[in-house]
C-alpha cells in the first residue's frame, strides 16, 4: 500500500481546505433537508463525528450510503453475521431512509451511525471512536480522506460490489491525480462487472487490485412464505383485479405515473396502482395527487391493505417493497423517465413480477442489459410507450408468465458474487471472536 507522496499531500491539503471552508454550507445543507426531511434535523454530532457514547471496538465496518446500497449489501452483512454473530459490525449510512433501513432490517444485531463528513479531523475521530479493523465501502463511495484516513490508520479497505458508470468516469476524471492515489490504497476493488472493473482502472485503480465478483444484488434474500401470506392477504381484500406498482419514483416522475394510470383505467376500470415514491417526504404528496386526480386513495400507514374501492394505495413505509412487488401483477420502476440512471430492476424479477422501465438506465447498464436479453425487462423511451407496455402486459397472461420465468431464472443463474466477495474479503477478515 504506497505511502503518501508530495503531489498526494499537495491534492490532498487542496481538497480538504476546500471542504473546510464549505462546513457553513453542510449546516445549511442539512436545514434545507430538514424541512423537507424531518430526521435530517436530527443526529448532527454524527456528521462531525462527536460521540456521546465511549468509543470501542467494531471489527468490521461497511459503508452503505442509502436505502439502495443498503438493500444491496444486505447478503453480505448477513453472511457476516451469521458466520460471527459475536463479532461487532458497524453500518453506516449517510441519509436517514439508509438509517431507517438498517434499523429494519438488522434492528439492534449492528452498530449504526451516519457516516461524518469527508473532512480529516471528523474521519480521525471517527476511526478512532471505532477502532475497525477492516472497511468495505460499498458500490462508487471514493470519499478522499476517509479511504487515505484507512491507510493512514492501517485499516485495511476495500470497494465491494463496486460499480462506475461511463458518466460517472467522466465527473470523476477530473479528480483523477487524487483519485488514482486513493484507489491504490485499497486491498481490492470488487468490481460488479469487467465493464465496471475497466473504468475503475482508467480513474486510477491499481490492475492487480480489480476483481469482478458479479452483483450482490443477485444475491437477494427471498422469503417466499412470507410473500405468499403478504400476497394472500393482499387478494382477500381486493380480489382479482388487475394490480401495477409504480416503484421508486421521483417527482418528475410523478405526473406521468398518474397519466399513465389514468390511460390503463380506461380499458381495466378496476385497476388499482400500488405507488412506492423513491423519497419518504414525497409520500403525503403523490397521495394528494392521486387525490387531486379524482380518486380514491388509501395509504399503508392508514389503512394497512387496500380495498376493492380504492384506487391508488400509496406505500408510506419503508422496507416493504419486495412483498408489494409480488402482490402485483407487473411493475414499473422509476428513476428511469427521467435523468436519475434507474433504480433496482432485479428486485421485482426476483419474487416473478414481469418489470418494466423508461430508458434512463446507466446506473444498472449491465443488469440492464442482461434483463432484456433474457426477456425478463422491457423498457419505453418516454411515458407513453411505457404506458402501453404496460397495457401489453397487464392483457398477455402468457406473456407475464414468460417474463416471470425469464427473470427468476435469471436472478437465480446469477447468484455468487456473495461467496466471491467474501472469498476475496476472507485474508483481511477479523477472527470470529474478535
Amino acid at each position: 500500500m504506497p505511502a503518501a507522496d508530495k503531489t498526494e499531500r499537495l491534492l490532498r491539503g487542496l481538497y480538504s481546505a476546500a471542504l473546510y471552508l464549505l462546513v457553513p454550507v453542510t449546516v445549511y445543507h442539512l436545514i434545507w433537508r430538514g424541512f423537507r426531511q424531518e430526521a435530517y434535523f436530527e443526529r448532527w454530532s454524527e456528521r462531525y463525528a462527536r460521540y456521546a457514547t465511549p468509543a470501542r471496538d467494531t471489527p468490521v465496518w461497511v459503508h452503505a450510503v442509502s436505502v439502495g446500497e443498503v438493500n444491496a449489501v444486505a447478503p453480505l452483512v448477513n453472511a457476516l453475521l451469521e458466520a460471527a454473530p459475536e463479532r461487532r459490525l458497524l453500518v453506516t449510512t449517510i441519509t436517514p431512509t439508509g438509517s431507517a433501513r438498517v434499523r429494519a432490517i438488522w434492528g439492534e444485531r449492528v452498530d449504526h451511525v451516519y457516516l461524518p463528513y469527508d473532512l480529516v479531523g471528523a474521519v480521525r475521530r471517527f476511526l478512532e471512536h471505532f477502532r475497525p479493523r477492516i472497511a468495505l465501502v460499498v458500490e462508487t463511495e471514493l470519499w478522499p480522506n476517509l479511504l487515505l484516513c484507512c491507510r493512514d490508520a492501517g485499516v485495511p479497505a476495500y470497494l465491494v460490489n463496486g460499480r462506475l458508470s461511463e458518466r460517472s468516469l467522466r465527473g470523476y476524471r477530473v479528480l483523477r491525480p487524487l483519485l488514482s492515489r486513493v484507489l491504490a490504497t485499497l486491498r481490492r476493488v470488487v468490481a460488479q462487472s469487467a465493464d465496471d472493473a475497466r473504468r475503475f482502472g482508467e480513474l486510477g485503480a491499481p490492475e492487480a487490485s480489480l476483481v469482478v465478483a458479479g452483483n450482490l444484488k443477485y444475491d437477494i434474500a427471498i422469503d417466499a412464505g412470507a410473500l405468499t401470506l403478504a400476497a394472500g392477504r393482499f387478494r382477500e381484500r381486493i380480489g382479482d383485479r388487475p394490480v401495477w406498482i409504480a416503484a421508486s419514483t421521483h417527482p418528475e416522475e410523478e405526473a406521468p405515473v398518474l397519466e399513465m394510470h389514468r390511460r390503463l383505467r380506461e380499458r381495466w376500470p378496476d385497476l388499482l396502482m400500488l405507488w412506492a415514491p423513491r423519497h419518504p417526504e414525497r409520500f403525503r404528496g403523490a397521495a394528494q395527487q392521486a387525490v387531486d386526480a379524482g380518486w380514491r386513495v388509501a395509504t399503508r400507514r392508514l389503512t394497512q391493505w387496500p380495498d376493492a374501492g380504492d384506487a391508488v394505495f400509496v406505500l408510506d413505509t419503508l422496507g416493504e417493497l419486495q412483498q408489494f412487488y409480488a402482490c402485483a401483477d407487473v411493475a414499473f420502476v422509476g428513476g428511469s423517465l427521467q435523468d436519475i440512471g434507474g433504480h433496482n430492476l432485479l428486485e421485482p424479477a426476483a419474487v416473478g413480477t414481469p418489470v418494466t422501465s423508461g430508458p434512463h438506465l446507466h446506473n444498472f447498464a449491465d443488469i440492464a442489459r442482461q434483463m432484456q436479453a433474457a426477456g425478463a425487462l422491457r423498457v419505453g423511451q418516454d411515458p407513453a410507450a411505457v404506458s402501453a407496455i404496460l397495457a401489453q402486459l397487464l392483457e398477455d397472461t402468457a406473456a407475464r408468465g414468460a417474463m416471470r420465468e425469464a427473470g427468476l431464472a435469471l436472478v437465480r443463474d446469477g447468484r455468487g458474487a456473495l461467496q466471491r466477495t467474501l472469498d476475496v474479503i476472507a485474508p483481511d477478515l477479523p477472527a470470529a471472536d474478535a
